[in-house]
C-alpha cells in the first residue's frame, strides 16, 4: 500500500516537473519603473522557463490610442527606432528617454514547442520631467486694505509641479498661523494652483515676491518681483472733491449771470419791417401789363 502510493507521487511530481518544463514563464525585476527626461531606463523582461529555443519575442507600447509595436521581428520599431536596444534574451533598454515615453510596455514570448506557449509581462514605465520657470504675475502696488491675488503657472513638469511661494527669500507656509512672521497676514495659498490670494494686505506685506515650480524631477523659480503696498489719501480724495464741487459751482453762477444779463436772448431783427397792407372792404385791385399801374377791377358802393 505504501509502495502505491509512493508510485503515485512520484508520478504527479514527475508530471508537474514536466509541464513546468514545457511552459514559458516570464517576470520582471520592475513593474513600475522611472527615470528623468534624457536618461536611461531598463524593462526587464526575464524568460523564468521555457524549452523552444528560438521563441518569439515582442514589446508593445500601450497608450489611449491602442497597441503599437516598440520590437518586432527583432528590429526595434516606431519612435524609440534608434533609442533602445534588446538585451538578450527580452529586455527593452532604452538609452535617451523622453516625455512622450510614459505609458504602458507589454512584453511577449511565444515558445511554439512548450505545451504553454504564450505569456506576457506590462511594464507602466513613468518618465519626469523638470519643470521649466514658471509665468509669475505679482502685482506692483496694492492699496492697504484690499485684496490682491499673486499667480504662478507651470506646464511643461511631469508630474504635475507643485508651487510655493517665497517673500524676500523666506518660504510662505501654506497657513500663516503656523509662522509668527506670516501670523498677522490674510491669505491662502493653494500649492496645486499656486495661486496666493491675500484678503486684506497690510504694510508687512509688501516686498519682493517668486515663485517656485516643483516636482520629482527637480524644480524651477521665476525672478523675484516686488510689490508695494501704499496708503489711500483720504484728505486728498476729499480735497479734490471739494474743489470740483466750487468749480461747479463757479460755472453755475456764471452761466445765471449770462442768463439775467441778455448774452444767452436772441438777437432782435434790425431794418425795416414790411407789413402788406390790408385790402379794402369791396375793393380788388388787379394788376395791369404795366408795372405798378393798378385799377378798379369792378365798382364799389359808397
Amino acid at each position: 500500500m505504501a509502495k502505491a502510493r509512493l508510485a503515485c507521487l512520484l508520478t504527479l511530481l514527475s508530471t508537474h516537473c514536466y509541464l513546468s518544463v514545457l511552459a514559458v514563464v516570464l517576470k520582471t525585476n520592475n513593474d513600475s519603473p522611472w527615470t528623468d527626461e534624457f536618461d536611461k531606463i531598463e524593462l526587464s523582461c526575464l524568460i523564468e522557463s521555457i524549452s523552444t529555443t528560438n521563441p518569439r519575442i515582442e514589446w508593445k507600447k500601450i497608450t489611449n490610442d491602442g497597441p503599437s509595436y516598440v520590437y518586432f521581428d527583432k528590429k526595434i520599431s516606431g519612435d524609440l527606432e534608434n533609442r533602445a536596444v534588446i538585451r538578450e534574451p527580452a529586455t527593452l533598454l532604452i538609452t535617451n528617454a523622453t516625455r512622450s515615453d510614459t505609458a504602458k510596455y507589454r512584453c511577449e514570448v511565444t515558445a511554439a514547442d512548450d505545451q504553454k506557449s504564450f505569456d506576457e509581462i506590462v511594464i507602466n514605465l513613468v518618465v519626469r520631467v523638470k519643470p521649466v520657470v514658471p509665468k509669475c504675475s505679482v502685482p506692483k502696488s496694492v492699496p492697504f486694505g484690499k485684496s490682491a491675488e499673486l499667480s504662478c503657472v507651470e506646464e511643461e513638469g511631469f508630474p504635475k509641479s507643485q508651487y510655493q511661494w517665497f517673500k524676500n527669500r523666506e518660504e510662505i507656509p501654506d497657513d500663516p498661523k503656523t509662522s509668527l512672521k506670516f501670523f498677522n497676514s490674510s491669505y491662502m495659498l493653494n500649492a496645486e494652483t499656486g495661486t496666493l490670494k491675500f484678503i486684506a494686505v497690510r504694510k508687512e506685506d509688501a516686498g519682493e515676491y517668486f515663485c517656485r515650480a516643483k516636482n520629482d524631477a527637480g524644480y524651477a523659480e521665476c525672478a523675484p518681483q516686488k510689490m508695494e503696498v501704499y496708503d489711500i489719501d483720504i484728505v486728498g480724495i476729499i480735497l479734490g472733491v471739494l474743489v470740483v464741487v466750487v468749480v461747479l459751482l463757479c460755472i453755475t453762477v456764471g452761466i445765471c449771470c449770462a442768463y439775467k444779463r441778455g448774452y444767452f436772448s436772441s438777437q432782435k431783427q434790425t431794418g425795416n419791417n414790411y407789413k402788406v397792407p390790408a385790402k379794402g372792404d369791396g375793393v380788388d385791385y388787379v394788376r395791369t401789363e404795366d408795372e405798378g399801374d393798378f385799377r378798379h377791377k369792378s365798382s364799389f358802393v359808397i
